[in-house]
């Protein structure tokens, strides 16, 4: 099957303007071929055929933009997060305070950098990688610092704030691979396609018949795919889930003292 997050915005986006107003031309053609064998109205055939569009259109759009919206509160849960562990980081003992806030800046670093470029899975799987390698390495300072005094409230706090950073880490990741089926987009573009052929058939059985409509309306909604499935893509495209967060994060970590 055609998935098409393998392809570039733009040329999906000029693909569904081919596809969109060839459609309608193809209709026109034949309701101007039905209009001269005396063929009658379909206004009625033709507005259920554009509600089903309007209905799939919005269906997908609200699918999209709460996956975006998660990827936005996943971002900001797993600032905080790491924040709060860092915060915690500063209650334990040296060495492992230093090494444990220098493993934190090294962590933060890795989380911003796959989201300030496209990247590719290869890439992403390295940055997952790291992260975890990351991960590891603060478990064993914890372990070092328990092994020291079990008693050590601190050592609990930083427990409990280390286990969160990690479980955001799988729920962002979660929110980043969730996106629309493809197969949904595939009939929202069918489903377009029909819609436009049905409207250019009607165009075709009127005696004015201007292409006018049919190209505004093509490129009307070939521009409202191309915003669900920008929407829907959190690394690429023109609408990007905000970093900021993560970024005053990394701020904040940087000017604590080992």
């Amino acid at each position: 099957m055609l998935d098409l997050y393998n392809y570039p915005l733009f040329a999906i986006f000029v693909a569904g303007v081919v596809l969109i107003l060839a459609a309608s031309e193809i209709g026109r053609r034949i309701g101007m071929h039905a209009s001269a064998a005396g063929g009658g109205n379909i206004s009625t055939l033709e507005s259920a055929v554009l509600g089903l569009m309007a209905l799939m259109i919005g269906f997908t759009f609200a699918m999209a933009l709460s996956r975006f919206e998660t990827r936005r509160d996943a971002v900001l849960a797993e600032a905080n997060a790491i924040g709060t562990t860092a915060l915690r980081a500063r209650l334990l003992p040296q060495p492992e305070r230093g090494q444990v806030l220098n493993l934190l800046r090294d962590y933060v670093a890795v989380r911003l950098d796959i989201t300030r470029r496209p990247v590719s899975q290869a890439e992403l799987t390295a940055a997952i990688d790291r992260s975890n390698e990351i991960q590891e390495a603060l478990w064993q300072q914890v372990k070092t610092v328990a092994s020291k005094d079990t008693g050590l409230v601190p050592t609990g706090l930083f427990i409990q704030t280390l286990n969160e950073m990690i479980d955001q880490q799988a729920k962002r990741l979660s929110a980043l691979r969730n996106r629309v089926p493809n197969i949904v987009i595939l009939a929202l573009f069918g489903i377009a396609a029909v819609g436009t052929a049905f409207t250019g058939y009607g165009r075709g059985l009127e005696a004015r018949r201007t292409r006018l409509p049919l190209y505004l309306m093509a490129l009307l909604l070939s521009s409202v795919l191309l915003l669900i499935l920008d929407l829907d893509r959190p690394t690429t495209g023109f609408i990007e889930v905000s970093q900021q967060p993560m970024i005053d994060t990394a701020a904040s970590i940087a000017g604590f003292r080992d």
